[in-house]
Formats: C-alpha cells, structure tokens, sequence
C-alpha cells in the first residue's frame, strides 16, 4: 500500500467521528451556536487534519531522520491547509468583533483575559508533557547545566515566541509535540495587534491599548519576522467577515451549490498544491471559508451534533496529538518495531489510536479548557475589583497612581 494512499485518512476519520458520536450519546452534544455553528463543527476536522498529517510525516521521519512534509499534497495540506483555515477563523471570528465594536463597546480587559485564559492553562498542560517526555528519554540525567535547562523550558513557555530549543540534549525536542507551536505565536501577535485594527474600522480603544497593539506589531517585525502567508490567511478571514454581512452573499452561501463550490475549493487547494502558503491555494480556501462562515454546513455535515463534539475539543487534538504520537511510536511501539512497520501497518495503529486521542482530547477539554474557559468573567471582575481597591488604597494614602 501507498504509504500516502488517502483510504487510512478517511478510516481514521470514521473512527474519529464514531467515537464522537459514543461521545455525543453519552454526555450530550455541545450548545449549537447558531450563526456560527459551521465554523464549531470546522474546528474539530482540521485538527484531525493536523493528526493525519503529522501521522504521515512520522511514517517517512522514521525511515529517514527527516522531519519534513510528506510527498503527498493531500498529506501535507492536511497540515498547512488547516492551519491556513484555523488563522481565518481567528482573523473572521475576532475582527468580526471590531466591526460589531461601531455599536457596542468591547470590553478590551476580558478580550485579553479570555484569550489568555482560552489558550494558556491547556499549553501549559502540553508543556508539562513535553518536559516529561524529556525527562524520561534523558533517563533522569542532567545532560546540560540547570540555568541552560531552565532558560531553554522559559522559551517554549513563551508560546516559543522566543524560540523552540532542544531541551537537556535532546536533539528532537520539536518533534515530541510534532512542532505545532509554530502556529500560536502568530495567534498571540494578531490578538495583541486587534486595538490597531480595531482603528481601521472606526474603533477607538482606550490609548494603552493601541500602545500594547502598536508594541506588538514592532517588535514581531524587528525581532520575529513573521512570514507573509500565514498573515495572509488571517486577512482571508477578515475579508470574510465584511462578507457575512452582505445579504445577497448570505443567501448564496446557505444553497446547495455553495456546498459544492466550498468542497470544490478545498479539494483542489489540498491536492493540486503542494504547499498551501500560496496565493492560489489561500484564495481558494478563503472563498470556501467565507461561504462556511456565511452558514454553509457543507450538506449540513458541520453543523451536526458530532461535528460539534469533535469541533470543542480541536484545540486539545491540535496541542497534543504530536505527543500521541510520540509516545506511540518510541514507548509502546518501540522505534525499531516502529521503523520496520509495513505502510498498512502503520496506519492500522494510527486507526487504532484514534479513539484514545479523542477520547483523551475530550477529558482535557472538560477538565481543563472549559473550567478555564468560564472562567473569563468571574476573572476579569476579581482583576478589577483588585485594581480598584488597590487605586483607593493608594488615593487614601496620597501616594501617586503608577
């Protein structure tokens, strides 16, 4: 079999949703969101995605030492492709809510707490993964001095804005959580640059808003360098949100052609290019985004029950989906039974291992990204609460506000 046959995707896909459906059954389907119910149910298949990808690319890393994409469109696609769509989301869902900010206000603090909230209890969780991996694979040793450890763990704290480095000496530290990071950093710049976007459409944020925004942007230019794609995957979505607004584009999107021309996008995007960071292949996804964020369900398949239970635990299958695989592949498999396996028998592990990902997925998003999620408001309040009584206490005392 073709190691970048297509068939062990769509297996493993099945088996994915069968065990959101058990899930579904059990616990109950998520609250549908109405307007933007498609993009819920999107969420859940490009992260799934992301794991088909980086199934592949461990197949072809384990003959030949070399983390790349795979030599299929489709298999490599799975991966830029997706996260090309996670970035529109970002861009549709959040600059969607500069232009909702002409007639209510944003409350800015609770933007950036539930941000901070949303992403950080579950990367932390990754990370402690991560430096466990490590410390078992360095056996307990100390390969490197302590005050080099710790600086090296600081980076990949910092979302590795700072930088993704090998830990204690071990020379595939990225590949334990199959590099999914390099996405985030992009996240963060785009929240903290929303205050001066937010005064392209008329919005004005409070001034040490636009100074944090302004600070963000400058220092990603001077010392992150972003590339360019993935930045204009962001303004795909941002396009879409202007377009959603467009009674006539509404109706179109919502008929049965649209579904056909957002699977036509989306196919020829993910098998025609060999890279999805081009300027054909973002149009093209970023037509089919906008017709998804307009209400196509693609025949009502994004908007069911599963695709919805599937879609709330995407960020938990995108963060640690690189470390299923890990662990499968050097502990339970071994790296040299796991080197000799056959192409069929590889994916037959990877369909075996499907359910234990979701079903895991679906503990860390109940247990850690939905308390934290809730949290926002109840935080945001104590925060403020705190910071008033601190400025009381400080007028009292005549001391000067900092």
């Amino acid at each position: 079999m073709d190691p970048a046959s297509p068939f062990p995707a769509i297996a493993s896909l099945l088996v994915a949703l069968a065990t959101a459906l058990l899930l579904t059954k059990q616990f109950g389907a998520p609250p549908d969101q109405g307007r933007y119910s498609s993009i819920d149910g999107l969420r859940g298949y490009l992260a799934f995605f992301v794991f088909l990808h980086h199934a592949c690319v461990w197949y072809f890393y384990l003959r030949t030492g070399q983390w790349k994409v795979p030599p299929s469109n489709l298999y490599t696609n799975f991966g830029q492709g997706s996260v090309a769509v996670f970035f529109m989301i970002t861009g549709f869902l959040f600059f969607s809510k500069l232009i909702n900010g002409r007639k209510k206000d944003i409350d800015w603090g609770k933007l950036f707490i539930s941000r901070f909230l949303r992403l950080v209890p579950l990367y932390l969780f990754a990370m402690l993964l991560l430096f466990l991996v490590v410390a078992y694979v360095s056996h307990g040793i100390l390969n490197e001095s302590l005050p080099r450890i710790l600086a090296g763990a600081a980076k990949w704290l910092s979302f590795t804005i700072l930088g993704e480095p090998n830990l204690n000496g071990i020379n595939y530290t990225s590949t334990i959580v199959a590099g999914v990071t390099w996405s985030l950093p992009y996240e963060w710049v785009f929240y903290f640059s929303l205050p001066v976007l937010a005064l392209t459409v008329g919005v004005m944020p409070p001034f040490r808003y636009v100074a944090l925004g302004m600070a963000s942007i400058v220092s990603a230019v001077i010392w992150w360098h972003p590339q360019i794609y993935p930045l204009l995957a962001f303004f795909g979505g941002i396009i879409a949100s202007f377009l959603v607004r467009l009674e006539l584009f509404r109706r179109f999107s919502i008929r049965r052609v649209s579904s056909f021309i957002s699977l036509a996008c989306i196919a020829i995007a993910f098998t025609a290019y060999p890279s999805a960071y081009g300027i054909a292949p973002l149009l093209l996804l970023s037509v089919a985004f906008a017709l998804i964020a307009s209400g196509n369900s693609l025949f009502g398949s994004l908007t069911s029950p599963v695709s919805r239970t599937l879609g709330e635990m995407a960020y938990s299958i995108y963060l640690l989906q690189g470390v299923t695989l890990f662990v499968t592949f050097n502990f339970i498999v071994g790296l040299p039974e796991s080197k000799a396996l056959s192409p069929i028998t590889h994916w037959l592990l990877i369909v075996g291992i499907t359910p234990v990902l979701v079903l895991a997925c679906f503990v860390t998003f109940r247990l850690i990204e939905h308390p934290a999620m809730r949290s926002a408001t109840t935080v945001t309040d104590w925060l403020r609460s705190r910071l008033t009584r601190r400025a009381k206490k400080l007028a009292a005392s005549g001391t000067p506000l900092s």
